[in-house]
Formats: structure tokens, sequence, C-alpha cells
């Protein structure tokens, strides 16, 4: 097994029902462990930023809407398998198939307010974590 990094989001839909505490007790009871942590309001300007690669499609501009409409919070994970581990955890993208006990299940609504976001492997992670995170900034760093 091998220790990995991964980033996180506690969107906008979950933080507006008071999620925040317990997204982030399931994200710990995994045994994956918090090394930075901020909580933001994303700007336009961020979003579009972020979500660059879906720039194209039709649902661009209402995720940007989305993910601008309220606070966050941005995470920094790591353990073991940290990004299929939190990518388990999260549940299906579409908050009404993912499984009982998955953040999504309790705290989504469907396939766009779905409460969470996981990188989807070891390049986005680190891209993920650099256009939000420095060095400086993740604990364990030097």
């Amino acid at each position: 097994m091998s220790i990995e990094r991964t980033f996180g989001i506690v969107k906008p839909d979950a933080v507006g029902k008071s999620a925040i505490g317990a997204v982030i007790a399931l994200i710990e009871k995994s045994g994956l462990r918090i090394v930075a942590l901020r909580h933001t309001q994303l700007s336009d300007a961020q979003a579009e930023g972020f979500y660059a690669v879906h720039k194209a499609r039709p649902f661009f501009k209402d995720l940007v809407a989305f993910m601008t409409s309220g606070p966050c919070v941005l995470m920094a994970l790591e353990g073991e398998n940290a990004i299929s581990r939190y990518r388990e955890l999260m549940g299906a993208t579409d908050s009404k198939k993912a499984v009982a006990g998955t953040i999504r299940a309790a705290y989504g609504t469907d396939i766009e307010r779905n409460a969470v976001h996981g990188s989807d492997g070891p390049d986005s992670a680190r891209i993920e974590l650099g256009f939000f995170f420095t060095g400086c900034d993740l604990l364990g760093s030097a």
C-alpha cells in the first residue's frame, strides 16, 4: 500500500446543510488524515480555472454558478491509497445512485448538488492540490 495525497471539496450544498463537521468526521473515521483545510468562497475565476477541463460541456456555466453560490471547504487528504479510498467514501457522482453510508448518499441531492468533490487519479490530485494549496500549506511538507 502506498501513502498518497488527494484533494477534496465540501461543496456549497453540503456547507449550506451544516454538514462540514459530519463530512470531516466520516473522512477521519475512514482513516484518512486532513493535512490542509481551508474554508472559503470560490470566485468565478477560481471556479472557472479549477473546472476548465469541463469548459466545452453544456453544464459548465451551471457548475461555476453552483460552486460560487456559497462557501466551500477545500481539503488535502493523506493516507494509504487515499485517492481510491476517498472516492469510495464519496459514493457515486449522482447522489441518487450513491450507496448508503457514503457522503453523497447522506448529504447530496443529485448529480450536480452532490456534496463533495474528489480527485479521480494521481495526476488530477497533484494538479488540484497545487491549484489551491502551496507546499507550505500542507502538513509534513518541506
